[in-house]
């Protein structure tokens, strides 16, 4: 890369602000989730125990998506610098989702604002994982407010402080381990063993940038005016 990743993180972030997540692009959660489904039917035959075939996939996941953007980024620099920071520039804006979870929790608010409990379930059902259609006000606004709690940290605090420490790699790395946490961590019985590397990984890796988050919501908070 020619240019240093304190350029190319704002310009990052800048572009998702001014853009958001186009539908219609490629998008590297979706390479890396098709590969994760595939895995885990390849590493369930593999192995009879449950854990190791989820600790195998984990491993084999985490591996390819660093080695492919490892292999994307150095091919892309060889061909020119300028390619090589292109390359960086959208890993490391794919990492981030601030516009689209703004946009999301903004709808809600302007359904209940409006008073149109039918449609603030309807949006608020866009970014949490359980039935909506029996939240009173209140219930939608607590379910919203807890999505972005915790969405703030998987799609900014925590890809920011990733690409801080390690690039453009530590972002596609940590996207690895959050969407992967995302599709095996539950505690049902599917799960509740194939999952757990996952999902210990996903809390391992959040642990520092979610309190780091909740810092900085408090400056910013200060810094906008509100009740910090």
């Amino acid at each position: 890369m020619a240019a240093s990743p304190s350029v190319l993180l704002p310009l990052a972030v800048a572009l998702d602000f001014a853009l958001g997540d186009p539908p219609s692009w490629p998008h590297p959660v979706r390479v890396i989730g098709a590969v994760a489904a595939r895995c885990e039917a390849v590493s369930r035959r593999a192995l009879s125990r449950e854990i190791l075939a989820g600790g195998l996939c984990w491993a084999v996941v985490m591996a390819v998506t660093v080695g492919v953007a490892w292999g994307a980024l150095a091919l892309a620099g060889a061909l020119h610098p300028l390619a090589g920071d292109a390359v960086a520039l959208y890993f490391l804006y794919a990492g981030v989702a601030a516009r689209d979870l703004g946009r999301h929790a903004t709808r809600v608010y302007r359904a209940l604002e409006a008073g149109n409990l039918p449609l603030a379930r309807r949006e608020v059902s866009m970014i949490v994982g359980r039935d909506t259609d029996g939240l009173d006000a209140s219930g939608v606004a607590r379910a919203c407010v807890e999505s972005v709690a915790e969405n703030i940290v998987d799609g900014v605090g925590a890809p920011l402080f990733w690409a801080a420490v390690f690039g453009p790699l530590g972002v596609m790395g940590y996207k690895a381990v959050n969407t992967m946490d995302s599709m095996f961590g539950y505690t049902n019985s599917r799960y509740i063993r194939f999952g757990r590397v996952a999902a210990r990984a996903d809390d391992a890796a959040n642990w520092l940038p979610a309190r780091l988050t909740a810092l900085v919501m408090v400056g910013a908070a200060l810094l906008a005016g509100l009740d910090a």
